[in-house]
This record gives structure tokens, C-alpha cells and sequence, in this order.
């Protein structure tokens, strides 16, 4: 019988992991930040998987912009496909990959918007033209063409003639707060080590160890 070779002596274990999950989010998201594999990959980046009241289902990657025990946030169009799914479905799930460490993360929980003070922080934190844009777009809406987008957004620069830009009443973040986290490490032979953390009623964690 042929064996793959062992790449790395890494490991996951349910005994040795930290009790909370966000400590080692914490490690492995600072691991794939310093893991520098270039303009080609942004660490930041996830999927964000979310379902109308019916269960139809939609995916896209979406930026992380701020985590922490509450949860996890990114930021967008509230009338966006996305948008209007969490309006009729909180529950989601997020997919962190990183493939140059052979780590992947799965998150799922409830979603709610954040505060409008954090989204106005946020938002004039911003690059000015990435604010344009987010004014600018009726995020998922059909348009004419390019050049559509491409006025509004030379309308608005003008308008706003390089003073601040107010964010637009359907734009901010929403939080993912989390009931399940878990954690892939690849292994040789498909063997890969899953450890999943499970929110209890009383917010303590349960640590499993998952077949691959």
C-alpha cells in the first residue's frame, strides 16, 4: 500500500487546542497575514454563504474588516442580494481558505447589522473613491451599461467637491455571530484534522474532534 508522504508535522488536536476559538482564529489569521503569498491573495478574504426564508442559497467573498469575541464583520449594500437574504434569513456561514497554509476555517451563526456609529467610522475610514462607489451603486440592481455607473459616480465627485462624503442610509456592516466554528488542517492520506467548536447555552464552548 502506497502512503502519501507526511508534508508537515503540524497537527490538531482537541486536547491542546485553546478553549476558545477565536484565540486560534487569532493565531492562524495573523499566521496567513505574515504568510505574504502576494498580490494574488488577500488573507482578509472569505465566503459568505446566505439563503432566503425559502432556503435558496447564494455565495460570494466579501471582505473581514473586524473580528472579535462578538463575532466577525464585513461591510455592504443592505439592498444587496445579500442584504435582502439576512433581512429574510439571519442564519449564514463564512469560509476562510488558505490554501499556502493548508488551513481552512468554517463559521456559522447569526447575522445582524452593526451599530450605525460603527458603520460611519468605518465608512470615512475608507478611501475617498471607494466611498463614491459605495454611494454611487444600487448594489445587485440591473443597470444600462458602464457608462451608467461611471457618471454617477463623476456627479457625486462633484457634488461633493472634495468635502465629506455622508454614508448613504442603505450601506454599513453586519456582525456574524457565531454558534459553530471549525477549524481543517490538511493531513497526508485525506486523514485532515477537524476540530469544531459548538457555543453552548451558557456561551462555553464544546470542542469535538470530526472525522474527515
Amino acid at each position: 500500500m502506497n502512503l502519501d508522504p507526511e508534508p508537515t508535522i503540524e497537527v490538531l488536536d482537541a486536547s491542546s487546542v485553546p478553549r476558545d476559538p477565536i484565540s486560534l482564529f487569532k493565531q492562524w489569521f495573523e499566521d496567513a497575514i505574515s504568510a505574504r503569498p502576494g498580490d494574488w491573495f488577500d488573507p482578509t478574504a472569505m465566503t459568505l454563504a446566505t439563503a432566503t426564508r425559502n432556503g435558496i442559497p447564494s455565495a460570494r467573498i466579501v471582505l473581514l474588516k473586524h473580528y472579535d469575541g462578538l463575532g466577525f464583520i464585513f461591510y455592504t449594500n443592505y439592498a444587496s442580494r445579500k442584504g435582502m437574504d439576512i433581512s429574510e434569513n439571519p442564519h449564514t456561514a463564512l469560509v476562510f481558505h488558505w490554501p499556502m497554509l493548508k488551513r481552512q476555517v468554517r463559521i456559522s451563526g447569526v447575522t445582524a447589522k452593526v451599530s450605525r456609529d460603527e458603520s460611519i467610522r468605518y465608512f470615512h475610514s475608507r478611501p475617498r473613491g471607494s466611498q463614491l462607489g459605495a454611494t454611487a451603486a444600487d448594489q445587485s440592481k440591473v443597470v444600462a451599461d458602464r457608462y451608467v455607473l461611471d457618471d454617477r459616480l463623476a456627479e457625486l465627485d462633484a457634488k461633493f467637491a472634495g468635502g465629506p462624503i455622508p454614508l448613504p442610509p442603505d450601506w454599513g456592516g453586519y456582525r456574524v455571530m457565531p454558534r459553530e466554528i471549525e477549524f481543517w488542517l490538511n493531513r497526508p492520506n485525506r486523514l485532515h484534522d477537524r476540530i469544531r467548536y459548538t457555543r453552548q447555552d451558557d456561551d462555553r464552548w464544546l470542542i469535538e474532534r470530526l472525522a474527515p
